[in-house]
């Protein structure tokens, strides 16, 4: 089975399909070299590629089975537009990236297999109908479970004084991330927007055995 991976950064979501099917085929795009990095020691059966995820799916969508896209959320965040406005600590208005709708509507109406994008709750009423499951947003062309695991991080979203290390623990990533990690970004913000692994097997698993089902009925045809 073959999987594409896109905006990888940490794999939060993949962090437990091998457990739901072991023989599967992953690529992973991230355009962060030192996420790519990090990423490669965490699954290193994983093939991992540096490039821009948009592109590389509309370049190569057609050649896997289950496609994740999880594009950058803060121009979409309900954050953005409380940061946005007139002070010192305000942030000018700027567009949201409408990458995330590219992708949904590429994957919607050209894509034979099954996929998942997974993007925050906006600030705004989402321009494509999404299926809410706790913090998150889900496009999905087959339906999810009403739970996505128990698993909750909301009580590491505020700063504690041991937060970070709670943060690194719920996703089991080790601490030291925060030493290894020689990129650009802040790495507290990587680690929060990582999707919980739970919830990231639970879609898989779902995924999986509705292509499953299909393939053995098609079996059955023949």
């Amino acid at each position: 089975m073959k999987i594409l991976n896109l905006y990888a950064c940490l794999g939060g979501n993949r962090y437990k399909w091998n457990e739901v099917k072991e023989d599967i085929e992953v690529t992973a795009v991230e355009l962060d070299p030192e996420l790519a990095r990090l990423y490669q020691e965490r699954f290193p059966n994983d093939k991992v590629i540096i490039a821009d995820a948009h592109q590389y799916l509309l370049d190569h969508y057609q050649e896997y089975d289950f496609i994740w896209s999880s594009p950058p959320c803060p121009t979409h965040s309900r954050m953005r537009k409380t940061n946005t406005g007139e002070g010192e600590r305000k942030s000018k208005a700027t567009y949201s990236d409408m990458k995330l709708y590219e992708e949904i509507l590429l994957l919607k109406h050209f894509y034979k297999g099954k996929y998942c994008v997974e993007n925050v709750i906006p600030y705004y009423e989402p321009l494509i109908p999404a299926k809410k499951r706790g913090r998150h947003l889900y496009w999905t062309n087959f339906n999810l479970p009403n739970n996505l695991g128990d698993r909750k991080a909301d009580n590491f979203i505020k700063e504690t004084k041991d937060f970070r290390i709670n943060l690194s623990k719920f996703h089991d990533i080790n601490y030291n991330i925060y030493k290894v990690y020689n990129g650009k970004q802040d790495v507290l913000k990587i680690l929060r927007n990582l999707v919980d692994y739970e919830a990231g097997k639970t879609i898989f698993e779902t995924a999986l055995g509705i292509i499953t089902k299909s393939n053995i009925k098609q079996t059955e045809l023949f």
